[in-house]
């Protein structure tokens, strides 16, 4: 499940909301927090989803909407989130529908304004499908469907308890002591202007490093007093906007530059890639590094392990500055740039001893990957069909198949561009196509991967067209079929695998084509010199099912110990990769390794993780097909040597079991030993 975001300030005030909204949560099945900007609708969400989680079987899912500007990737966010990473080319919210049906859960979407109508829909077909779901969703506006509960998250008390300034207080330890009387009186006196907005307060004692308290509330009181006219500043966000502009004001030209240009990024933003967009003119790439840990200690960023975030409500303010800048289409075409660029490095480096690296790169930078994608498929599509081509590697490798099938089915529309770029996005659809379970739609897009191929005349793209090809003949259960094309494109085109990825792709196909023929010495020799091949470069990938074909030649020719070694070894791989298809095969083929060696209650655990993962892409259990009726066989050898309760009890736990948690004991040779 998506984890929830680490509290890195105390949690001041709200104890009145905070037990409505607990109350709401028990007994309403849908509970909006409204209330405008920087009102801390986020961080109240956040504390009583901490809170109510515990109460949940299935525990909390947070979905982080703010990255998103319009309703493509929102269908994928919320699958991140819950732990459903579907593969298949089922109706997508059907699926996802399917999945939470019998969860105990609380799903929080977070920052839903600019999608409240996309979300109200998926939100009224999640609800009706899974009676055990509870929705928290924070909004500008309310969803506006039947049966939501509202609440309005309003500033923070200026008497009673007066929670602003106990927050004031709170900011402002690190820096000034409010024991004098003029102190205390001042930062009373800022709380009222800011009307106890939490972030307004915030970026108010942020200017404590440099300011008094006394100093602060001259300031802001003669900077309201110019903001009368309401038509301009709408009386309930005037506060907000003069704490934000009176921030913007203070800070140094430079960072005042700095602010507007990060506004274009989507994400949590790498100090790296801020140096690479917004670098230029009078702002420099030691400007910008300096700058990210400034506007940090402003709190205009927030700081997320070594990466920045920025508050939807900041991001826009420096969207309008960047508006007026004339930069807002220079800095998206930047932007656009260095993502392109950055994915051409991360798919040269994904043969090599880089590769997890890289894949961790290419999944932090998610949302604005695609953000990058969505522009240059608009703006350039011969740049957008390269990029896409590209990343369909890491999407097909590693899961992302919906956003993958979307960006290349698009870019491949808008380009006409003849070439090895058109070739590599035919590829990547195809196997797209083929891993969703959609195989002759996959053969279809193999055919004119081989026709653009032909006509490139590049060995990288003679192989590609091979593997899209010989893969789909493999799943459609023809592996002669299948090792004909790979065989035929691995002799016919001699090359270093440095020059031609593709390679190792074409010799997993070939390997698991000989298995599959009952050819299981050539097999084994294929697969041991691909494991030595792979093991030369650094690479994980084709190592792992280097791994996964040795496992299942030892269980053929009897040697259960042996496989669970070589499946232990393709897990481990996977798991770096964050493979979840590869997981699923591995998980099936370590449960049945267990099984040859008499372990039924193990195996039958085993099994259950290895189901959970299936449910998770969307499939049924699968693989090639020649891996049923070893399943089925093995599956029926566990329950002989455990029992049918036995079995029924071990396999339940697995199955019920956190995906991760269950790999981790797959893993460490032991089963749950929990009811």
């Amino acid at each position: 499940m998506g984890h929830l975001p680490n509290e890195t300030t105390s949690f001041v005030g709200r104890r009145t909301e905070l037990a409505a909204l607990e109350r709401a949560l028990e007994g309403q099945r849908l509970v909006t927090l409204t209330g405008s900007g920087g009102v801390g609708k986020s961080r109240l969400a956040l504390r009583a989803a901490r809170q109510a989680g515990r109460t949940r079987i299935d525990g909390v899912a947070w979905a982080d909407l703010s990255p998103l500007y319009d309703d493509t990737l929102l269908f994928a966010t919320v699958c991140d989130a819950v732990g459903f990473y579907d593969q298949s080319p089922h109706n997508p919210v059907e699926a996802l529908c399917e999945w939470l049906a019998g969860r105990d859960l609380l799903l929080v979407l977070d920052c839903c304004e600019r999608l409240v109508g996309a979300c109200a829909d998926l939100v009224g077909h999640l609800l009706a499908a899974a009676p055990g779901l509870t929705v928290l969703t924070t909004s500008r506006a309310p969803l506006g469907i039947r049966g939501e509960y509202r609440v309005e998250v309003t500033p923070l008390p200026l008497d009673g308890d007066e929670d602003a300034l106990r927050l004031f207080r709170d900011r402002a330890a690190n820096h000034r002591s409010l024991d004098d009387p003029a102190a205390a009186q001042a930062a009373a006196a800022i709380c009222r202007r800011l009307e106890g907005i939490p972030l307004a307060v915030e970026l108010a004692c942020a200017r404590l490093a440099d300011n008094t308290v006394e100093q602060i509330a001259e300031r802001l009181t003669s900077r309201l007093d110019v903001l009368t006219d309401d038509s301009v500043w709408p009386h309930r966000h005037r506060a907000l906007r003069t704490a934000i502009g009176w921030s913007h004001e203070l800070c140094a030209p430079l960072e005042r530059l700095l602010w507007a240009r990060l506004s274009v990024f989507r994400g949590e933003i790498d100090p790296v890639d801020a140096r690479a967009v917004c670098a230029g003119g009078p702002l420099s790439a030691a400007d910008v590094t300096a700058g990210l840990v400034s506007l940090g200690a402003q709190s205009v960023l927030r700081p997320v392990g070594h990466r920045y975030r920025m508050l939807d409500t900041l991001r826009e303010y420096g969207a309008m500055w960047l508006a007026e800048l004339g930069e807002e289409q220079h800095l998206a075409d930047r932007h656009a740039a260095h993502f392109a660029a950055l994915t051409s490095e991360a798919h040269t480096g994904w043969l090599g001893p880089d590769q997890v690296t890289w894949y961790a790169r290419v999944a932090d930078t998610h949302a604005d990957l695609c953000a990058a994608l969505d522009h240059l498929i608009d703006s350039d599509p011969d740049a957008g069909i390269a990029m896409a081509g590209r990343a369909g590697l890491f999407w097909s490798c590693c899961g992302h198949l919906r956003e993958a099938r979307g960006y290349l089915e698009r870019a491949l529309d808008n380009s006409h561009a003849l070439g090895p770029h058109r070739t590599r996005a035919l590829w990547a659809l195809g196997i797209t196509l083929t891993l969703q379970g959609d195989h002759e739609g996959g053969h279809r897009i193999g055919e004119r991967c081989g026709v653009a191929a032909w006509h490139d005349q590049d060995p990288e793209s003679m192989l590609s067209a091979a593997h899209v090809m010989g893969l789909a003949q493999l799943m459609m259960g023809n592996p002669q079929a299948a090792h004909t094309v790979c065989d035929r494109a691995l002799r016919s085109i001699p090359c270093d695998p440095l020059d031609a990825p593709s390679q190792l792709r074409c010799r997993v196909v070939r390997i698991f084509a000989l298995t599959a023929m009952g050819r299981l010495d050539e097999g084994h020799e294929e697969a041991a010199a691909l494991q030595q091949l792979s093991t030369r470069y650094g690479e994980r990938w084709s190592r792992a099912y280097a791994d996964h074909q040795l496992a299942l030649i030892h269980l053929l020719q009897g040697r259960p110990h042996e496989a669970e070694l070589h499946a232990r070894a393709m897990l481990v791989g996977k798991q770096q990769l964050h493979d979840s298809l590869g997981i699923a095969l591995g998980l099936d083929l370590l449960a049945a390794a267990i099984a040859g060696q008499g372990d039924g209650v193990r195996a039958a655990h085993t099994y259950g993780t290895s189901l959970a993962y299936w449910r998770m892409l969307g499939h049924p259990q699968g693989g090639t097909p020649e891996l049923a009726s070893l399943h089925a066989e093995c599956e029926r050898l566990a329950r002989a040597t455990a029992g049918d309760p036995g079995y029924e009890n071990a396999f339940h736990r697995g199955l019920l079991d956190d995906g991760e948690s269950g790999l981790a004991r797959a893993l460490q040779g032991r089963p749950s030993t929990e009811s």
